[in-house]
C-alpha cells in the first residue's frame, strides 16, 4: 500500500490553489444548472470567481435555507443538477432533509480517509453506520469499495449478532460512531470472544482521548474523519494525528459566525464549504460547526490545509430577557463601527433576572458611544464593556450563555 491515496495529496500549496481556482468557474457554471443556485447566483459571472476573495463575496447557504427550499420543491429544493430519478440513492436525514447519492466513483470521497487510516485490499470492514434512510452507511461502503476492502453491512444494534459476525467472518476494521465500538467490545468480553479488529474508522460523534486510548490498549488504531451527508468528506486524520487534513475535492473557509467573512488563520470560526460535486454542487455551504486552521502541513507528507476538527456549534442563538439574540446581530453591531475588532454578548443571571453584558474590542472608547447601536441592533439594553483588542478568547463564541439551569 502506498503512503498516499494519489498525487493530489502531496501537491504544493501553490499547485493545489491554482488547480482549485481553475476548476471553480466551471463548478459555478455547472451549479447554475440547479434552479435554486441559478437564482442565488443570478448576478454572478463564474469566470470572475477565480480567487478566494472573489469566492468570499458570494452568499453563504445555510441548512435552514436548504430545508425551506426542500419543503417548497421536494426532494432537493432545486439544489441538485439532476432529477431525483437520475440519482442512484435518495436519503432522508432528520429534519427531514433529503440528500442524493450515486454509485459512480467514490461519490462522497470517503476512500481518501479509509486509505489514510490504513484500510485496503485484504480488509473486511464491519460497517456499523446506519443503512436505513440516512446515508452514512452507504458513504462508508462507497469508501471501502474505493480502497478494495470487503464490507459487512452491519448497521446499528443487535450487538450480540455483531460479535458473532465479527468472529465468524474475521472482520478487521470497524466503521461507525466512536462509542459503539466499545459496546461491541464489551459484549465480546461478556461472550468470551476475541475480535480481530486492528483499525477503527470513526465519525459522527466526539472521539475523546480516553476512548482512543482504550482502543489503543486493545491494539486497535483509531482514526476519525469529518464528513456530512450533504458534502461528503471534508477532512480526516492521518497517522500523524495532528489535526484533520482537508479533502482534495472541497474548498474550506473559516468565517466569523453570523457572517460570510473569512477570519485570519488560527482564529476560530464557522466551517463553510464549497464542493466541486457536479451533481450536488453546494456553494459556500455553512456546516454550523466551529473550527480553526492549523499552521503548516502534516508531518505525514500530505500538504493540504489542516483544521483542528470539531470545536462546537456556530449557531449560538440564545434567548435573553425573552428575546432571541443571534450571531448575525452581533456581526451587524461590529459592522456599524469600523473601529470594533470583535464583540461578544454574555448572558448571565442576576437574582432571578436575565442580564446581558456586551464586551467590545475597540481602542480608546467608552461604552456610551455604542449604547444606541446595541439597543437598535440587539433590541435589548445591556451593560457595555470596552476591552483592548485581542482580549476576547479565541473560541469562536460571539454569544456566551453563562446561566446555570440546574
Amino acid at each position: 500500500m502506498t503512503s498516499h491515496h494519489d498525487d493530489l495529496e502531496t501537491r504544493s500549496a501553490d499547485e493545489r490553489e491554482a488547480a482549485l481556482m481553475r476548476d471553480l468557474p466551471a463548478a459555478l457554471t455547472r451549479a447554475k444548472m440547479a434552479p435554486a443556485l441559478a437564482r442565488l447566483l443570478r448576478e454572478v459571472d463564474p469566470d470572475q470567481i477565480t480567487t478566494r476573495a472573489a469566492l468570499a463575496s458570494l452568499p453563504v447557504i445555510r441548512k435552514a435555507e436548504l430545508s425551506d427550499a426542500q419543503k417548497k420543491s421536494p426532494p432537493f429544493g432545486g439544489f441538485a443538477t439532476r432529477k431525483a430519478a437520475e440519482f442512484d440513492h435518495i436519503f432522508q436525514s432528520p429534519g427531514p432533509i433529503y440528500e442524493p447519492g450515486r454509485r459512480e466513483g467514490d461519490w462522497w470521497r470517503l476512500g481518501r480517509f479509509l486509505h489514510a487510516a490504513g484500510v485496503g485490499r485484504g480488509d473486511i470492514v464491519q460497517n456499523c453506520f446506519g443503512y436505513h434512510l440516512t446515508p452514512a452507511g452507504m458513504m462508508f461502503e462507497s469508501g471501502a469499495r474505493a480502497v478494495d476492502a470487503a464490507v459487512l453491512p452491519a448497521g446499528t444494534g443487535q450487538t450480540e449478532l455483531q460479535v458473532r459476525a465479527a468472529v465468524d467472518i474475521g472482520t478487521t476494521v470497524y466503521a461507525g460512531t466512536p462509542d459503539y465500538l466499545k459496546i461491541i467490545l464489551d459484549k465480546a468480553d461478556e461472550m468470551g470472544e476475541q475480535l480481530g479488529f486492528t483499525r477503527a474508522t470513526v465519525s459522527g460523534g466526539a472521539l475523546f482521548p480516553s476512548l482512543r486510548q482504550a482502543y489503543a490498549d486493545r491494539r486497535i488504531v483509531t482514526r476519525q474523519c469529518y464528513a456530512t451527508a450533504d458534502l461528503g468528506l471534508l477532512a480526516y486524520e492521518s497517522d500523524s494525528i495532528d489535526g484533520m487534513i482537508v479533502d482534495e475535492g472541497v474548498i474550506v473557509e473559516i468565517v466569523r459566525p453570523g457572517t460570510g467573512d473569512p477570519v485570519p488563520e488560527g482564529e476560530v470560526g464557522e466551517v463553510v464549504v464549497t464542493t466541486m460535486n457536479p451533481d450536488y454542487p453546494l456553494i459556500r455551504f455553512a456546516t454550523g460547526d466551529l473550527s480553526a486552521v492549523l499552521p503548516g502541513t502534516s508531518p505525514c507528507g500530505r500538504t493540504n490545509m489542516r483544521i483542528k476538527g470539531w470545536m462546537g456549534r456556530a449557531d449560538q442563538t440564545t434567548k435573553i430577557k425573552g428575546m432571541f439574540v443571534r450571531p448575525e446581530q452581533v456581526a451587524a453591531l461590529v459592522a456599524r463601527h469600523p473601529e470594533i475588532a470583535r464583540a461578544r454578548v454574555i448572558a448571565t443571571r442576576e437574582g432571578e433576572m436575565d442580564s446581558m453584558t456586551i464586551r467590545i474590542e475597540a481602542p480608546d472608547s467608552t461604552g456610551e458611544s455604542y449604547a444606541a447601536t446595541v439597543a437598535d441592533v440587539l433590541k435589548l439594553k445591556g451593560r457595555i464593556e470596552v476591552v483592548a483588542p485581542g482580549s476576547l478568547p479565541n473560541d469562536g463564541l460571539v454569544i456566551e450563555d453563562q446561566r446555570k439551569y440546574d
